[in-house]
């Protein structure tokens, strides 16, 4: 197993550092990007359909990644897979900064997403999950969800300087040469992250795989994390639209997603504790049920910059809280021997949503001129997500104990 030795505090402590910054550099970035939907959609005359197409096979395929990246993490440590798709990720981007054609730019999601899946904030703060105690474990995992919460912080004004100063062109590049800023860190990771699967591991995965499929815990957190996809990347993708479509200034959309990643780091911190002290389920249910409520009052209040930062404030502390918590009930339910690649499998139905809502908003936009339907969408699957939380086994699986 990944803690079959016991890594020096100093050793521990400087990977959880490293692995902070590479979840503030590569979820800042990627999660940002909606930002740029509006004025590429604008320059270059393109329905918002290309746009919303390329971030919808970004995020699927990031979900197809994620699974795979487990596999590997699993097998070789986690230090290798995060290298690899921050190559990716750079390539990807800087492809879509430098070749101007529809095509391309959908095809360069592909290549993005598989980046994003190798080196995003779940493989990193898995990989720190197994080497901490139990008792630590949702902490821990709420501190690195904080940390990617922080680089959507600085990475959506960030991006809205750059593109005010730059161009959409320079802004994308400098992302890409942000991706590759992750590979010094890897070092400090690669001390702590060893594998926790020995040479047996492809003819062990599938029987895991296969139980944890069989598992109704297990698929309860499967189906529930589609909607935390579905909502956070609608919104992270459409909102800053959205919001200038409502007759707001542009500057509005890019302090709202910030206002998200702000609020979101105290959200991640208040749900790694919750997951200590209370049942994981619960959190869950009552955060999905919180996001039904605030997106219903939000589309209910006359649009104002007031109600738009109220409503990202509150959407931020729901934000990715249900990340540690589900990732911590993933591993209290199934073991730690595959958590990597069982989490990577509740990430790509989380990914599937995402796919669904990035994609499905710009599609409904380009039809009806109007997000409204999406909306009521993301209502009625927050309530549904409320339910099915609510029954989980929060016990071990015995045959699912490593």
């Amino acid at each position: 197993m990944e803690q079959s030795f016991s890594p020096s505090r100093r050793d521990l402590l400087a990977a959880i550092i490293a692995g902070c910054t590479v979840a503030f550099i590569g979820f800042g970035f990627a999660s940002s990007f909606g930002i740029f939907l509006r004025p590429m959609s604008v320059d270059l005359s393109w329905p918002r359909e290309i746009f919303s197409l390329s971030i919808a096979l970004q995020a699927l395929f990031w979900g197809f990644a994620q699974p795979l990246a487990g596999m590997v993490a699993d097998r070789y440590g986690s230090a290798r897979v995060l290298a690899l798709g921050a190559i990716f990720a750079a390539s990807g981007f800087f492809l879509r900064g430098t070749i101007v054609d529809p095509t391309v730019f959908i095809a360069s999601g592909v290549i993005v997403g598989i980046g994003t899946g190798a080196c995003s904030f779940p493989v990193v703060i898995i990989a720190l999950g197994k080497v901490v105690s139990a008792r630590q474990r949702s902490l821990v995992l709420g501190l690195g969800t904080a940390a990617a919460s922080t680089g959507m912080l600085v990475a959506a004004p960030l991006s809205q300087f750059l593109l005010a100063n730059g161009g959409w062109e320079t802004a994308i590049h400098v992302i890409a040469f942000g991706f590759l800023t992750i590979l010094p860190f890897l070092y400090f990771i690669g001390r702590v992250s060893m594998p926790s699967a020995k040479s047996n591991h492809t003819a062990g995965i599938l029987p895991a795989i296969r139980l944890a499929f069989t598992d109704q815990a297990y698929l309860l957190l499967f189906f529930g994390f589609f909607v935390c996809g579905f909502h956070v990347n609608f919104i992270q993708t459409h909102l800053p639209a959205y919001i200038v479509d409502s007759g707001l200034a542009v500057v509005v959309g890019g302090w709202s997603l910030a206002l998200i990643g702000l609020f979101n780091i105290a959200g991640s911190f208040l749900s790694g504790w919750s997951g200590q002290v209370l049942p994981k389920k619960n959190v869950l249910a009552g955060i999905y049920g919180a996001r039904a409520v605030v997106i219903l009052i939000f589309i209910l209040t006359p649009m104002s910059p007031l109600s738009v930062y109220v409503f990202s404030a509150a959407m931020g502390v729901l934000w990715l809280s249900t990340v540690p918590l589900t990732t911590g009930l993933v591993a209290q339910t199934q073991g730690l021997t595959y958590l990597s690649t069982l989490a990577g499998f509740v990430f790509l139905s989380h990914q599937t949503g995402a796919f669904i809502g990035t994609w499905l908003g710009g599609r409904v936009f380009d039809v009806y001129q109007d997000y409204q339907p999406i909306w009521i969408a993301s209502i009625i699957l927050g309530i549904v997500a409320m339910i099915i939380h609510m029954p989980i086994r929060e016990t071990p699986r015995e045959a699912a104990t490593p």
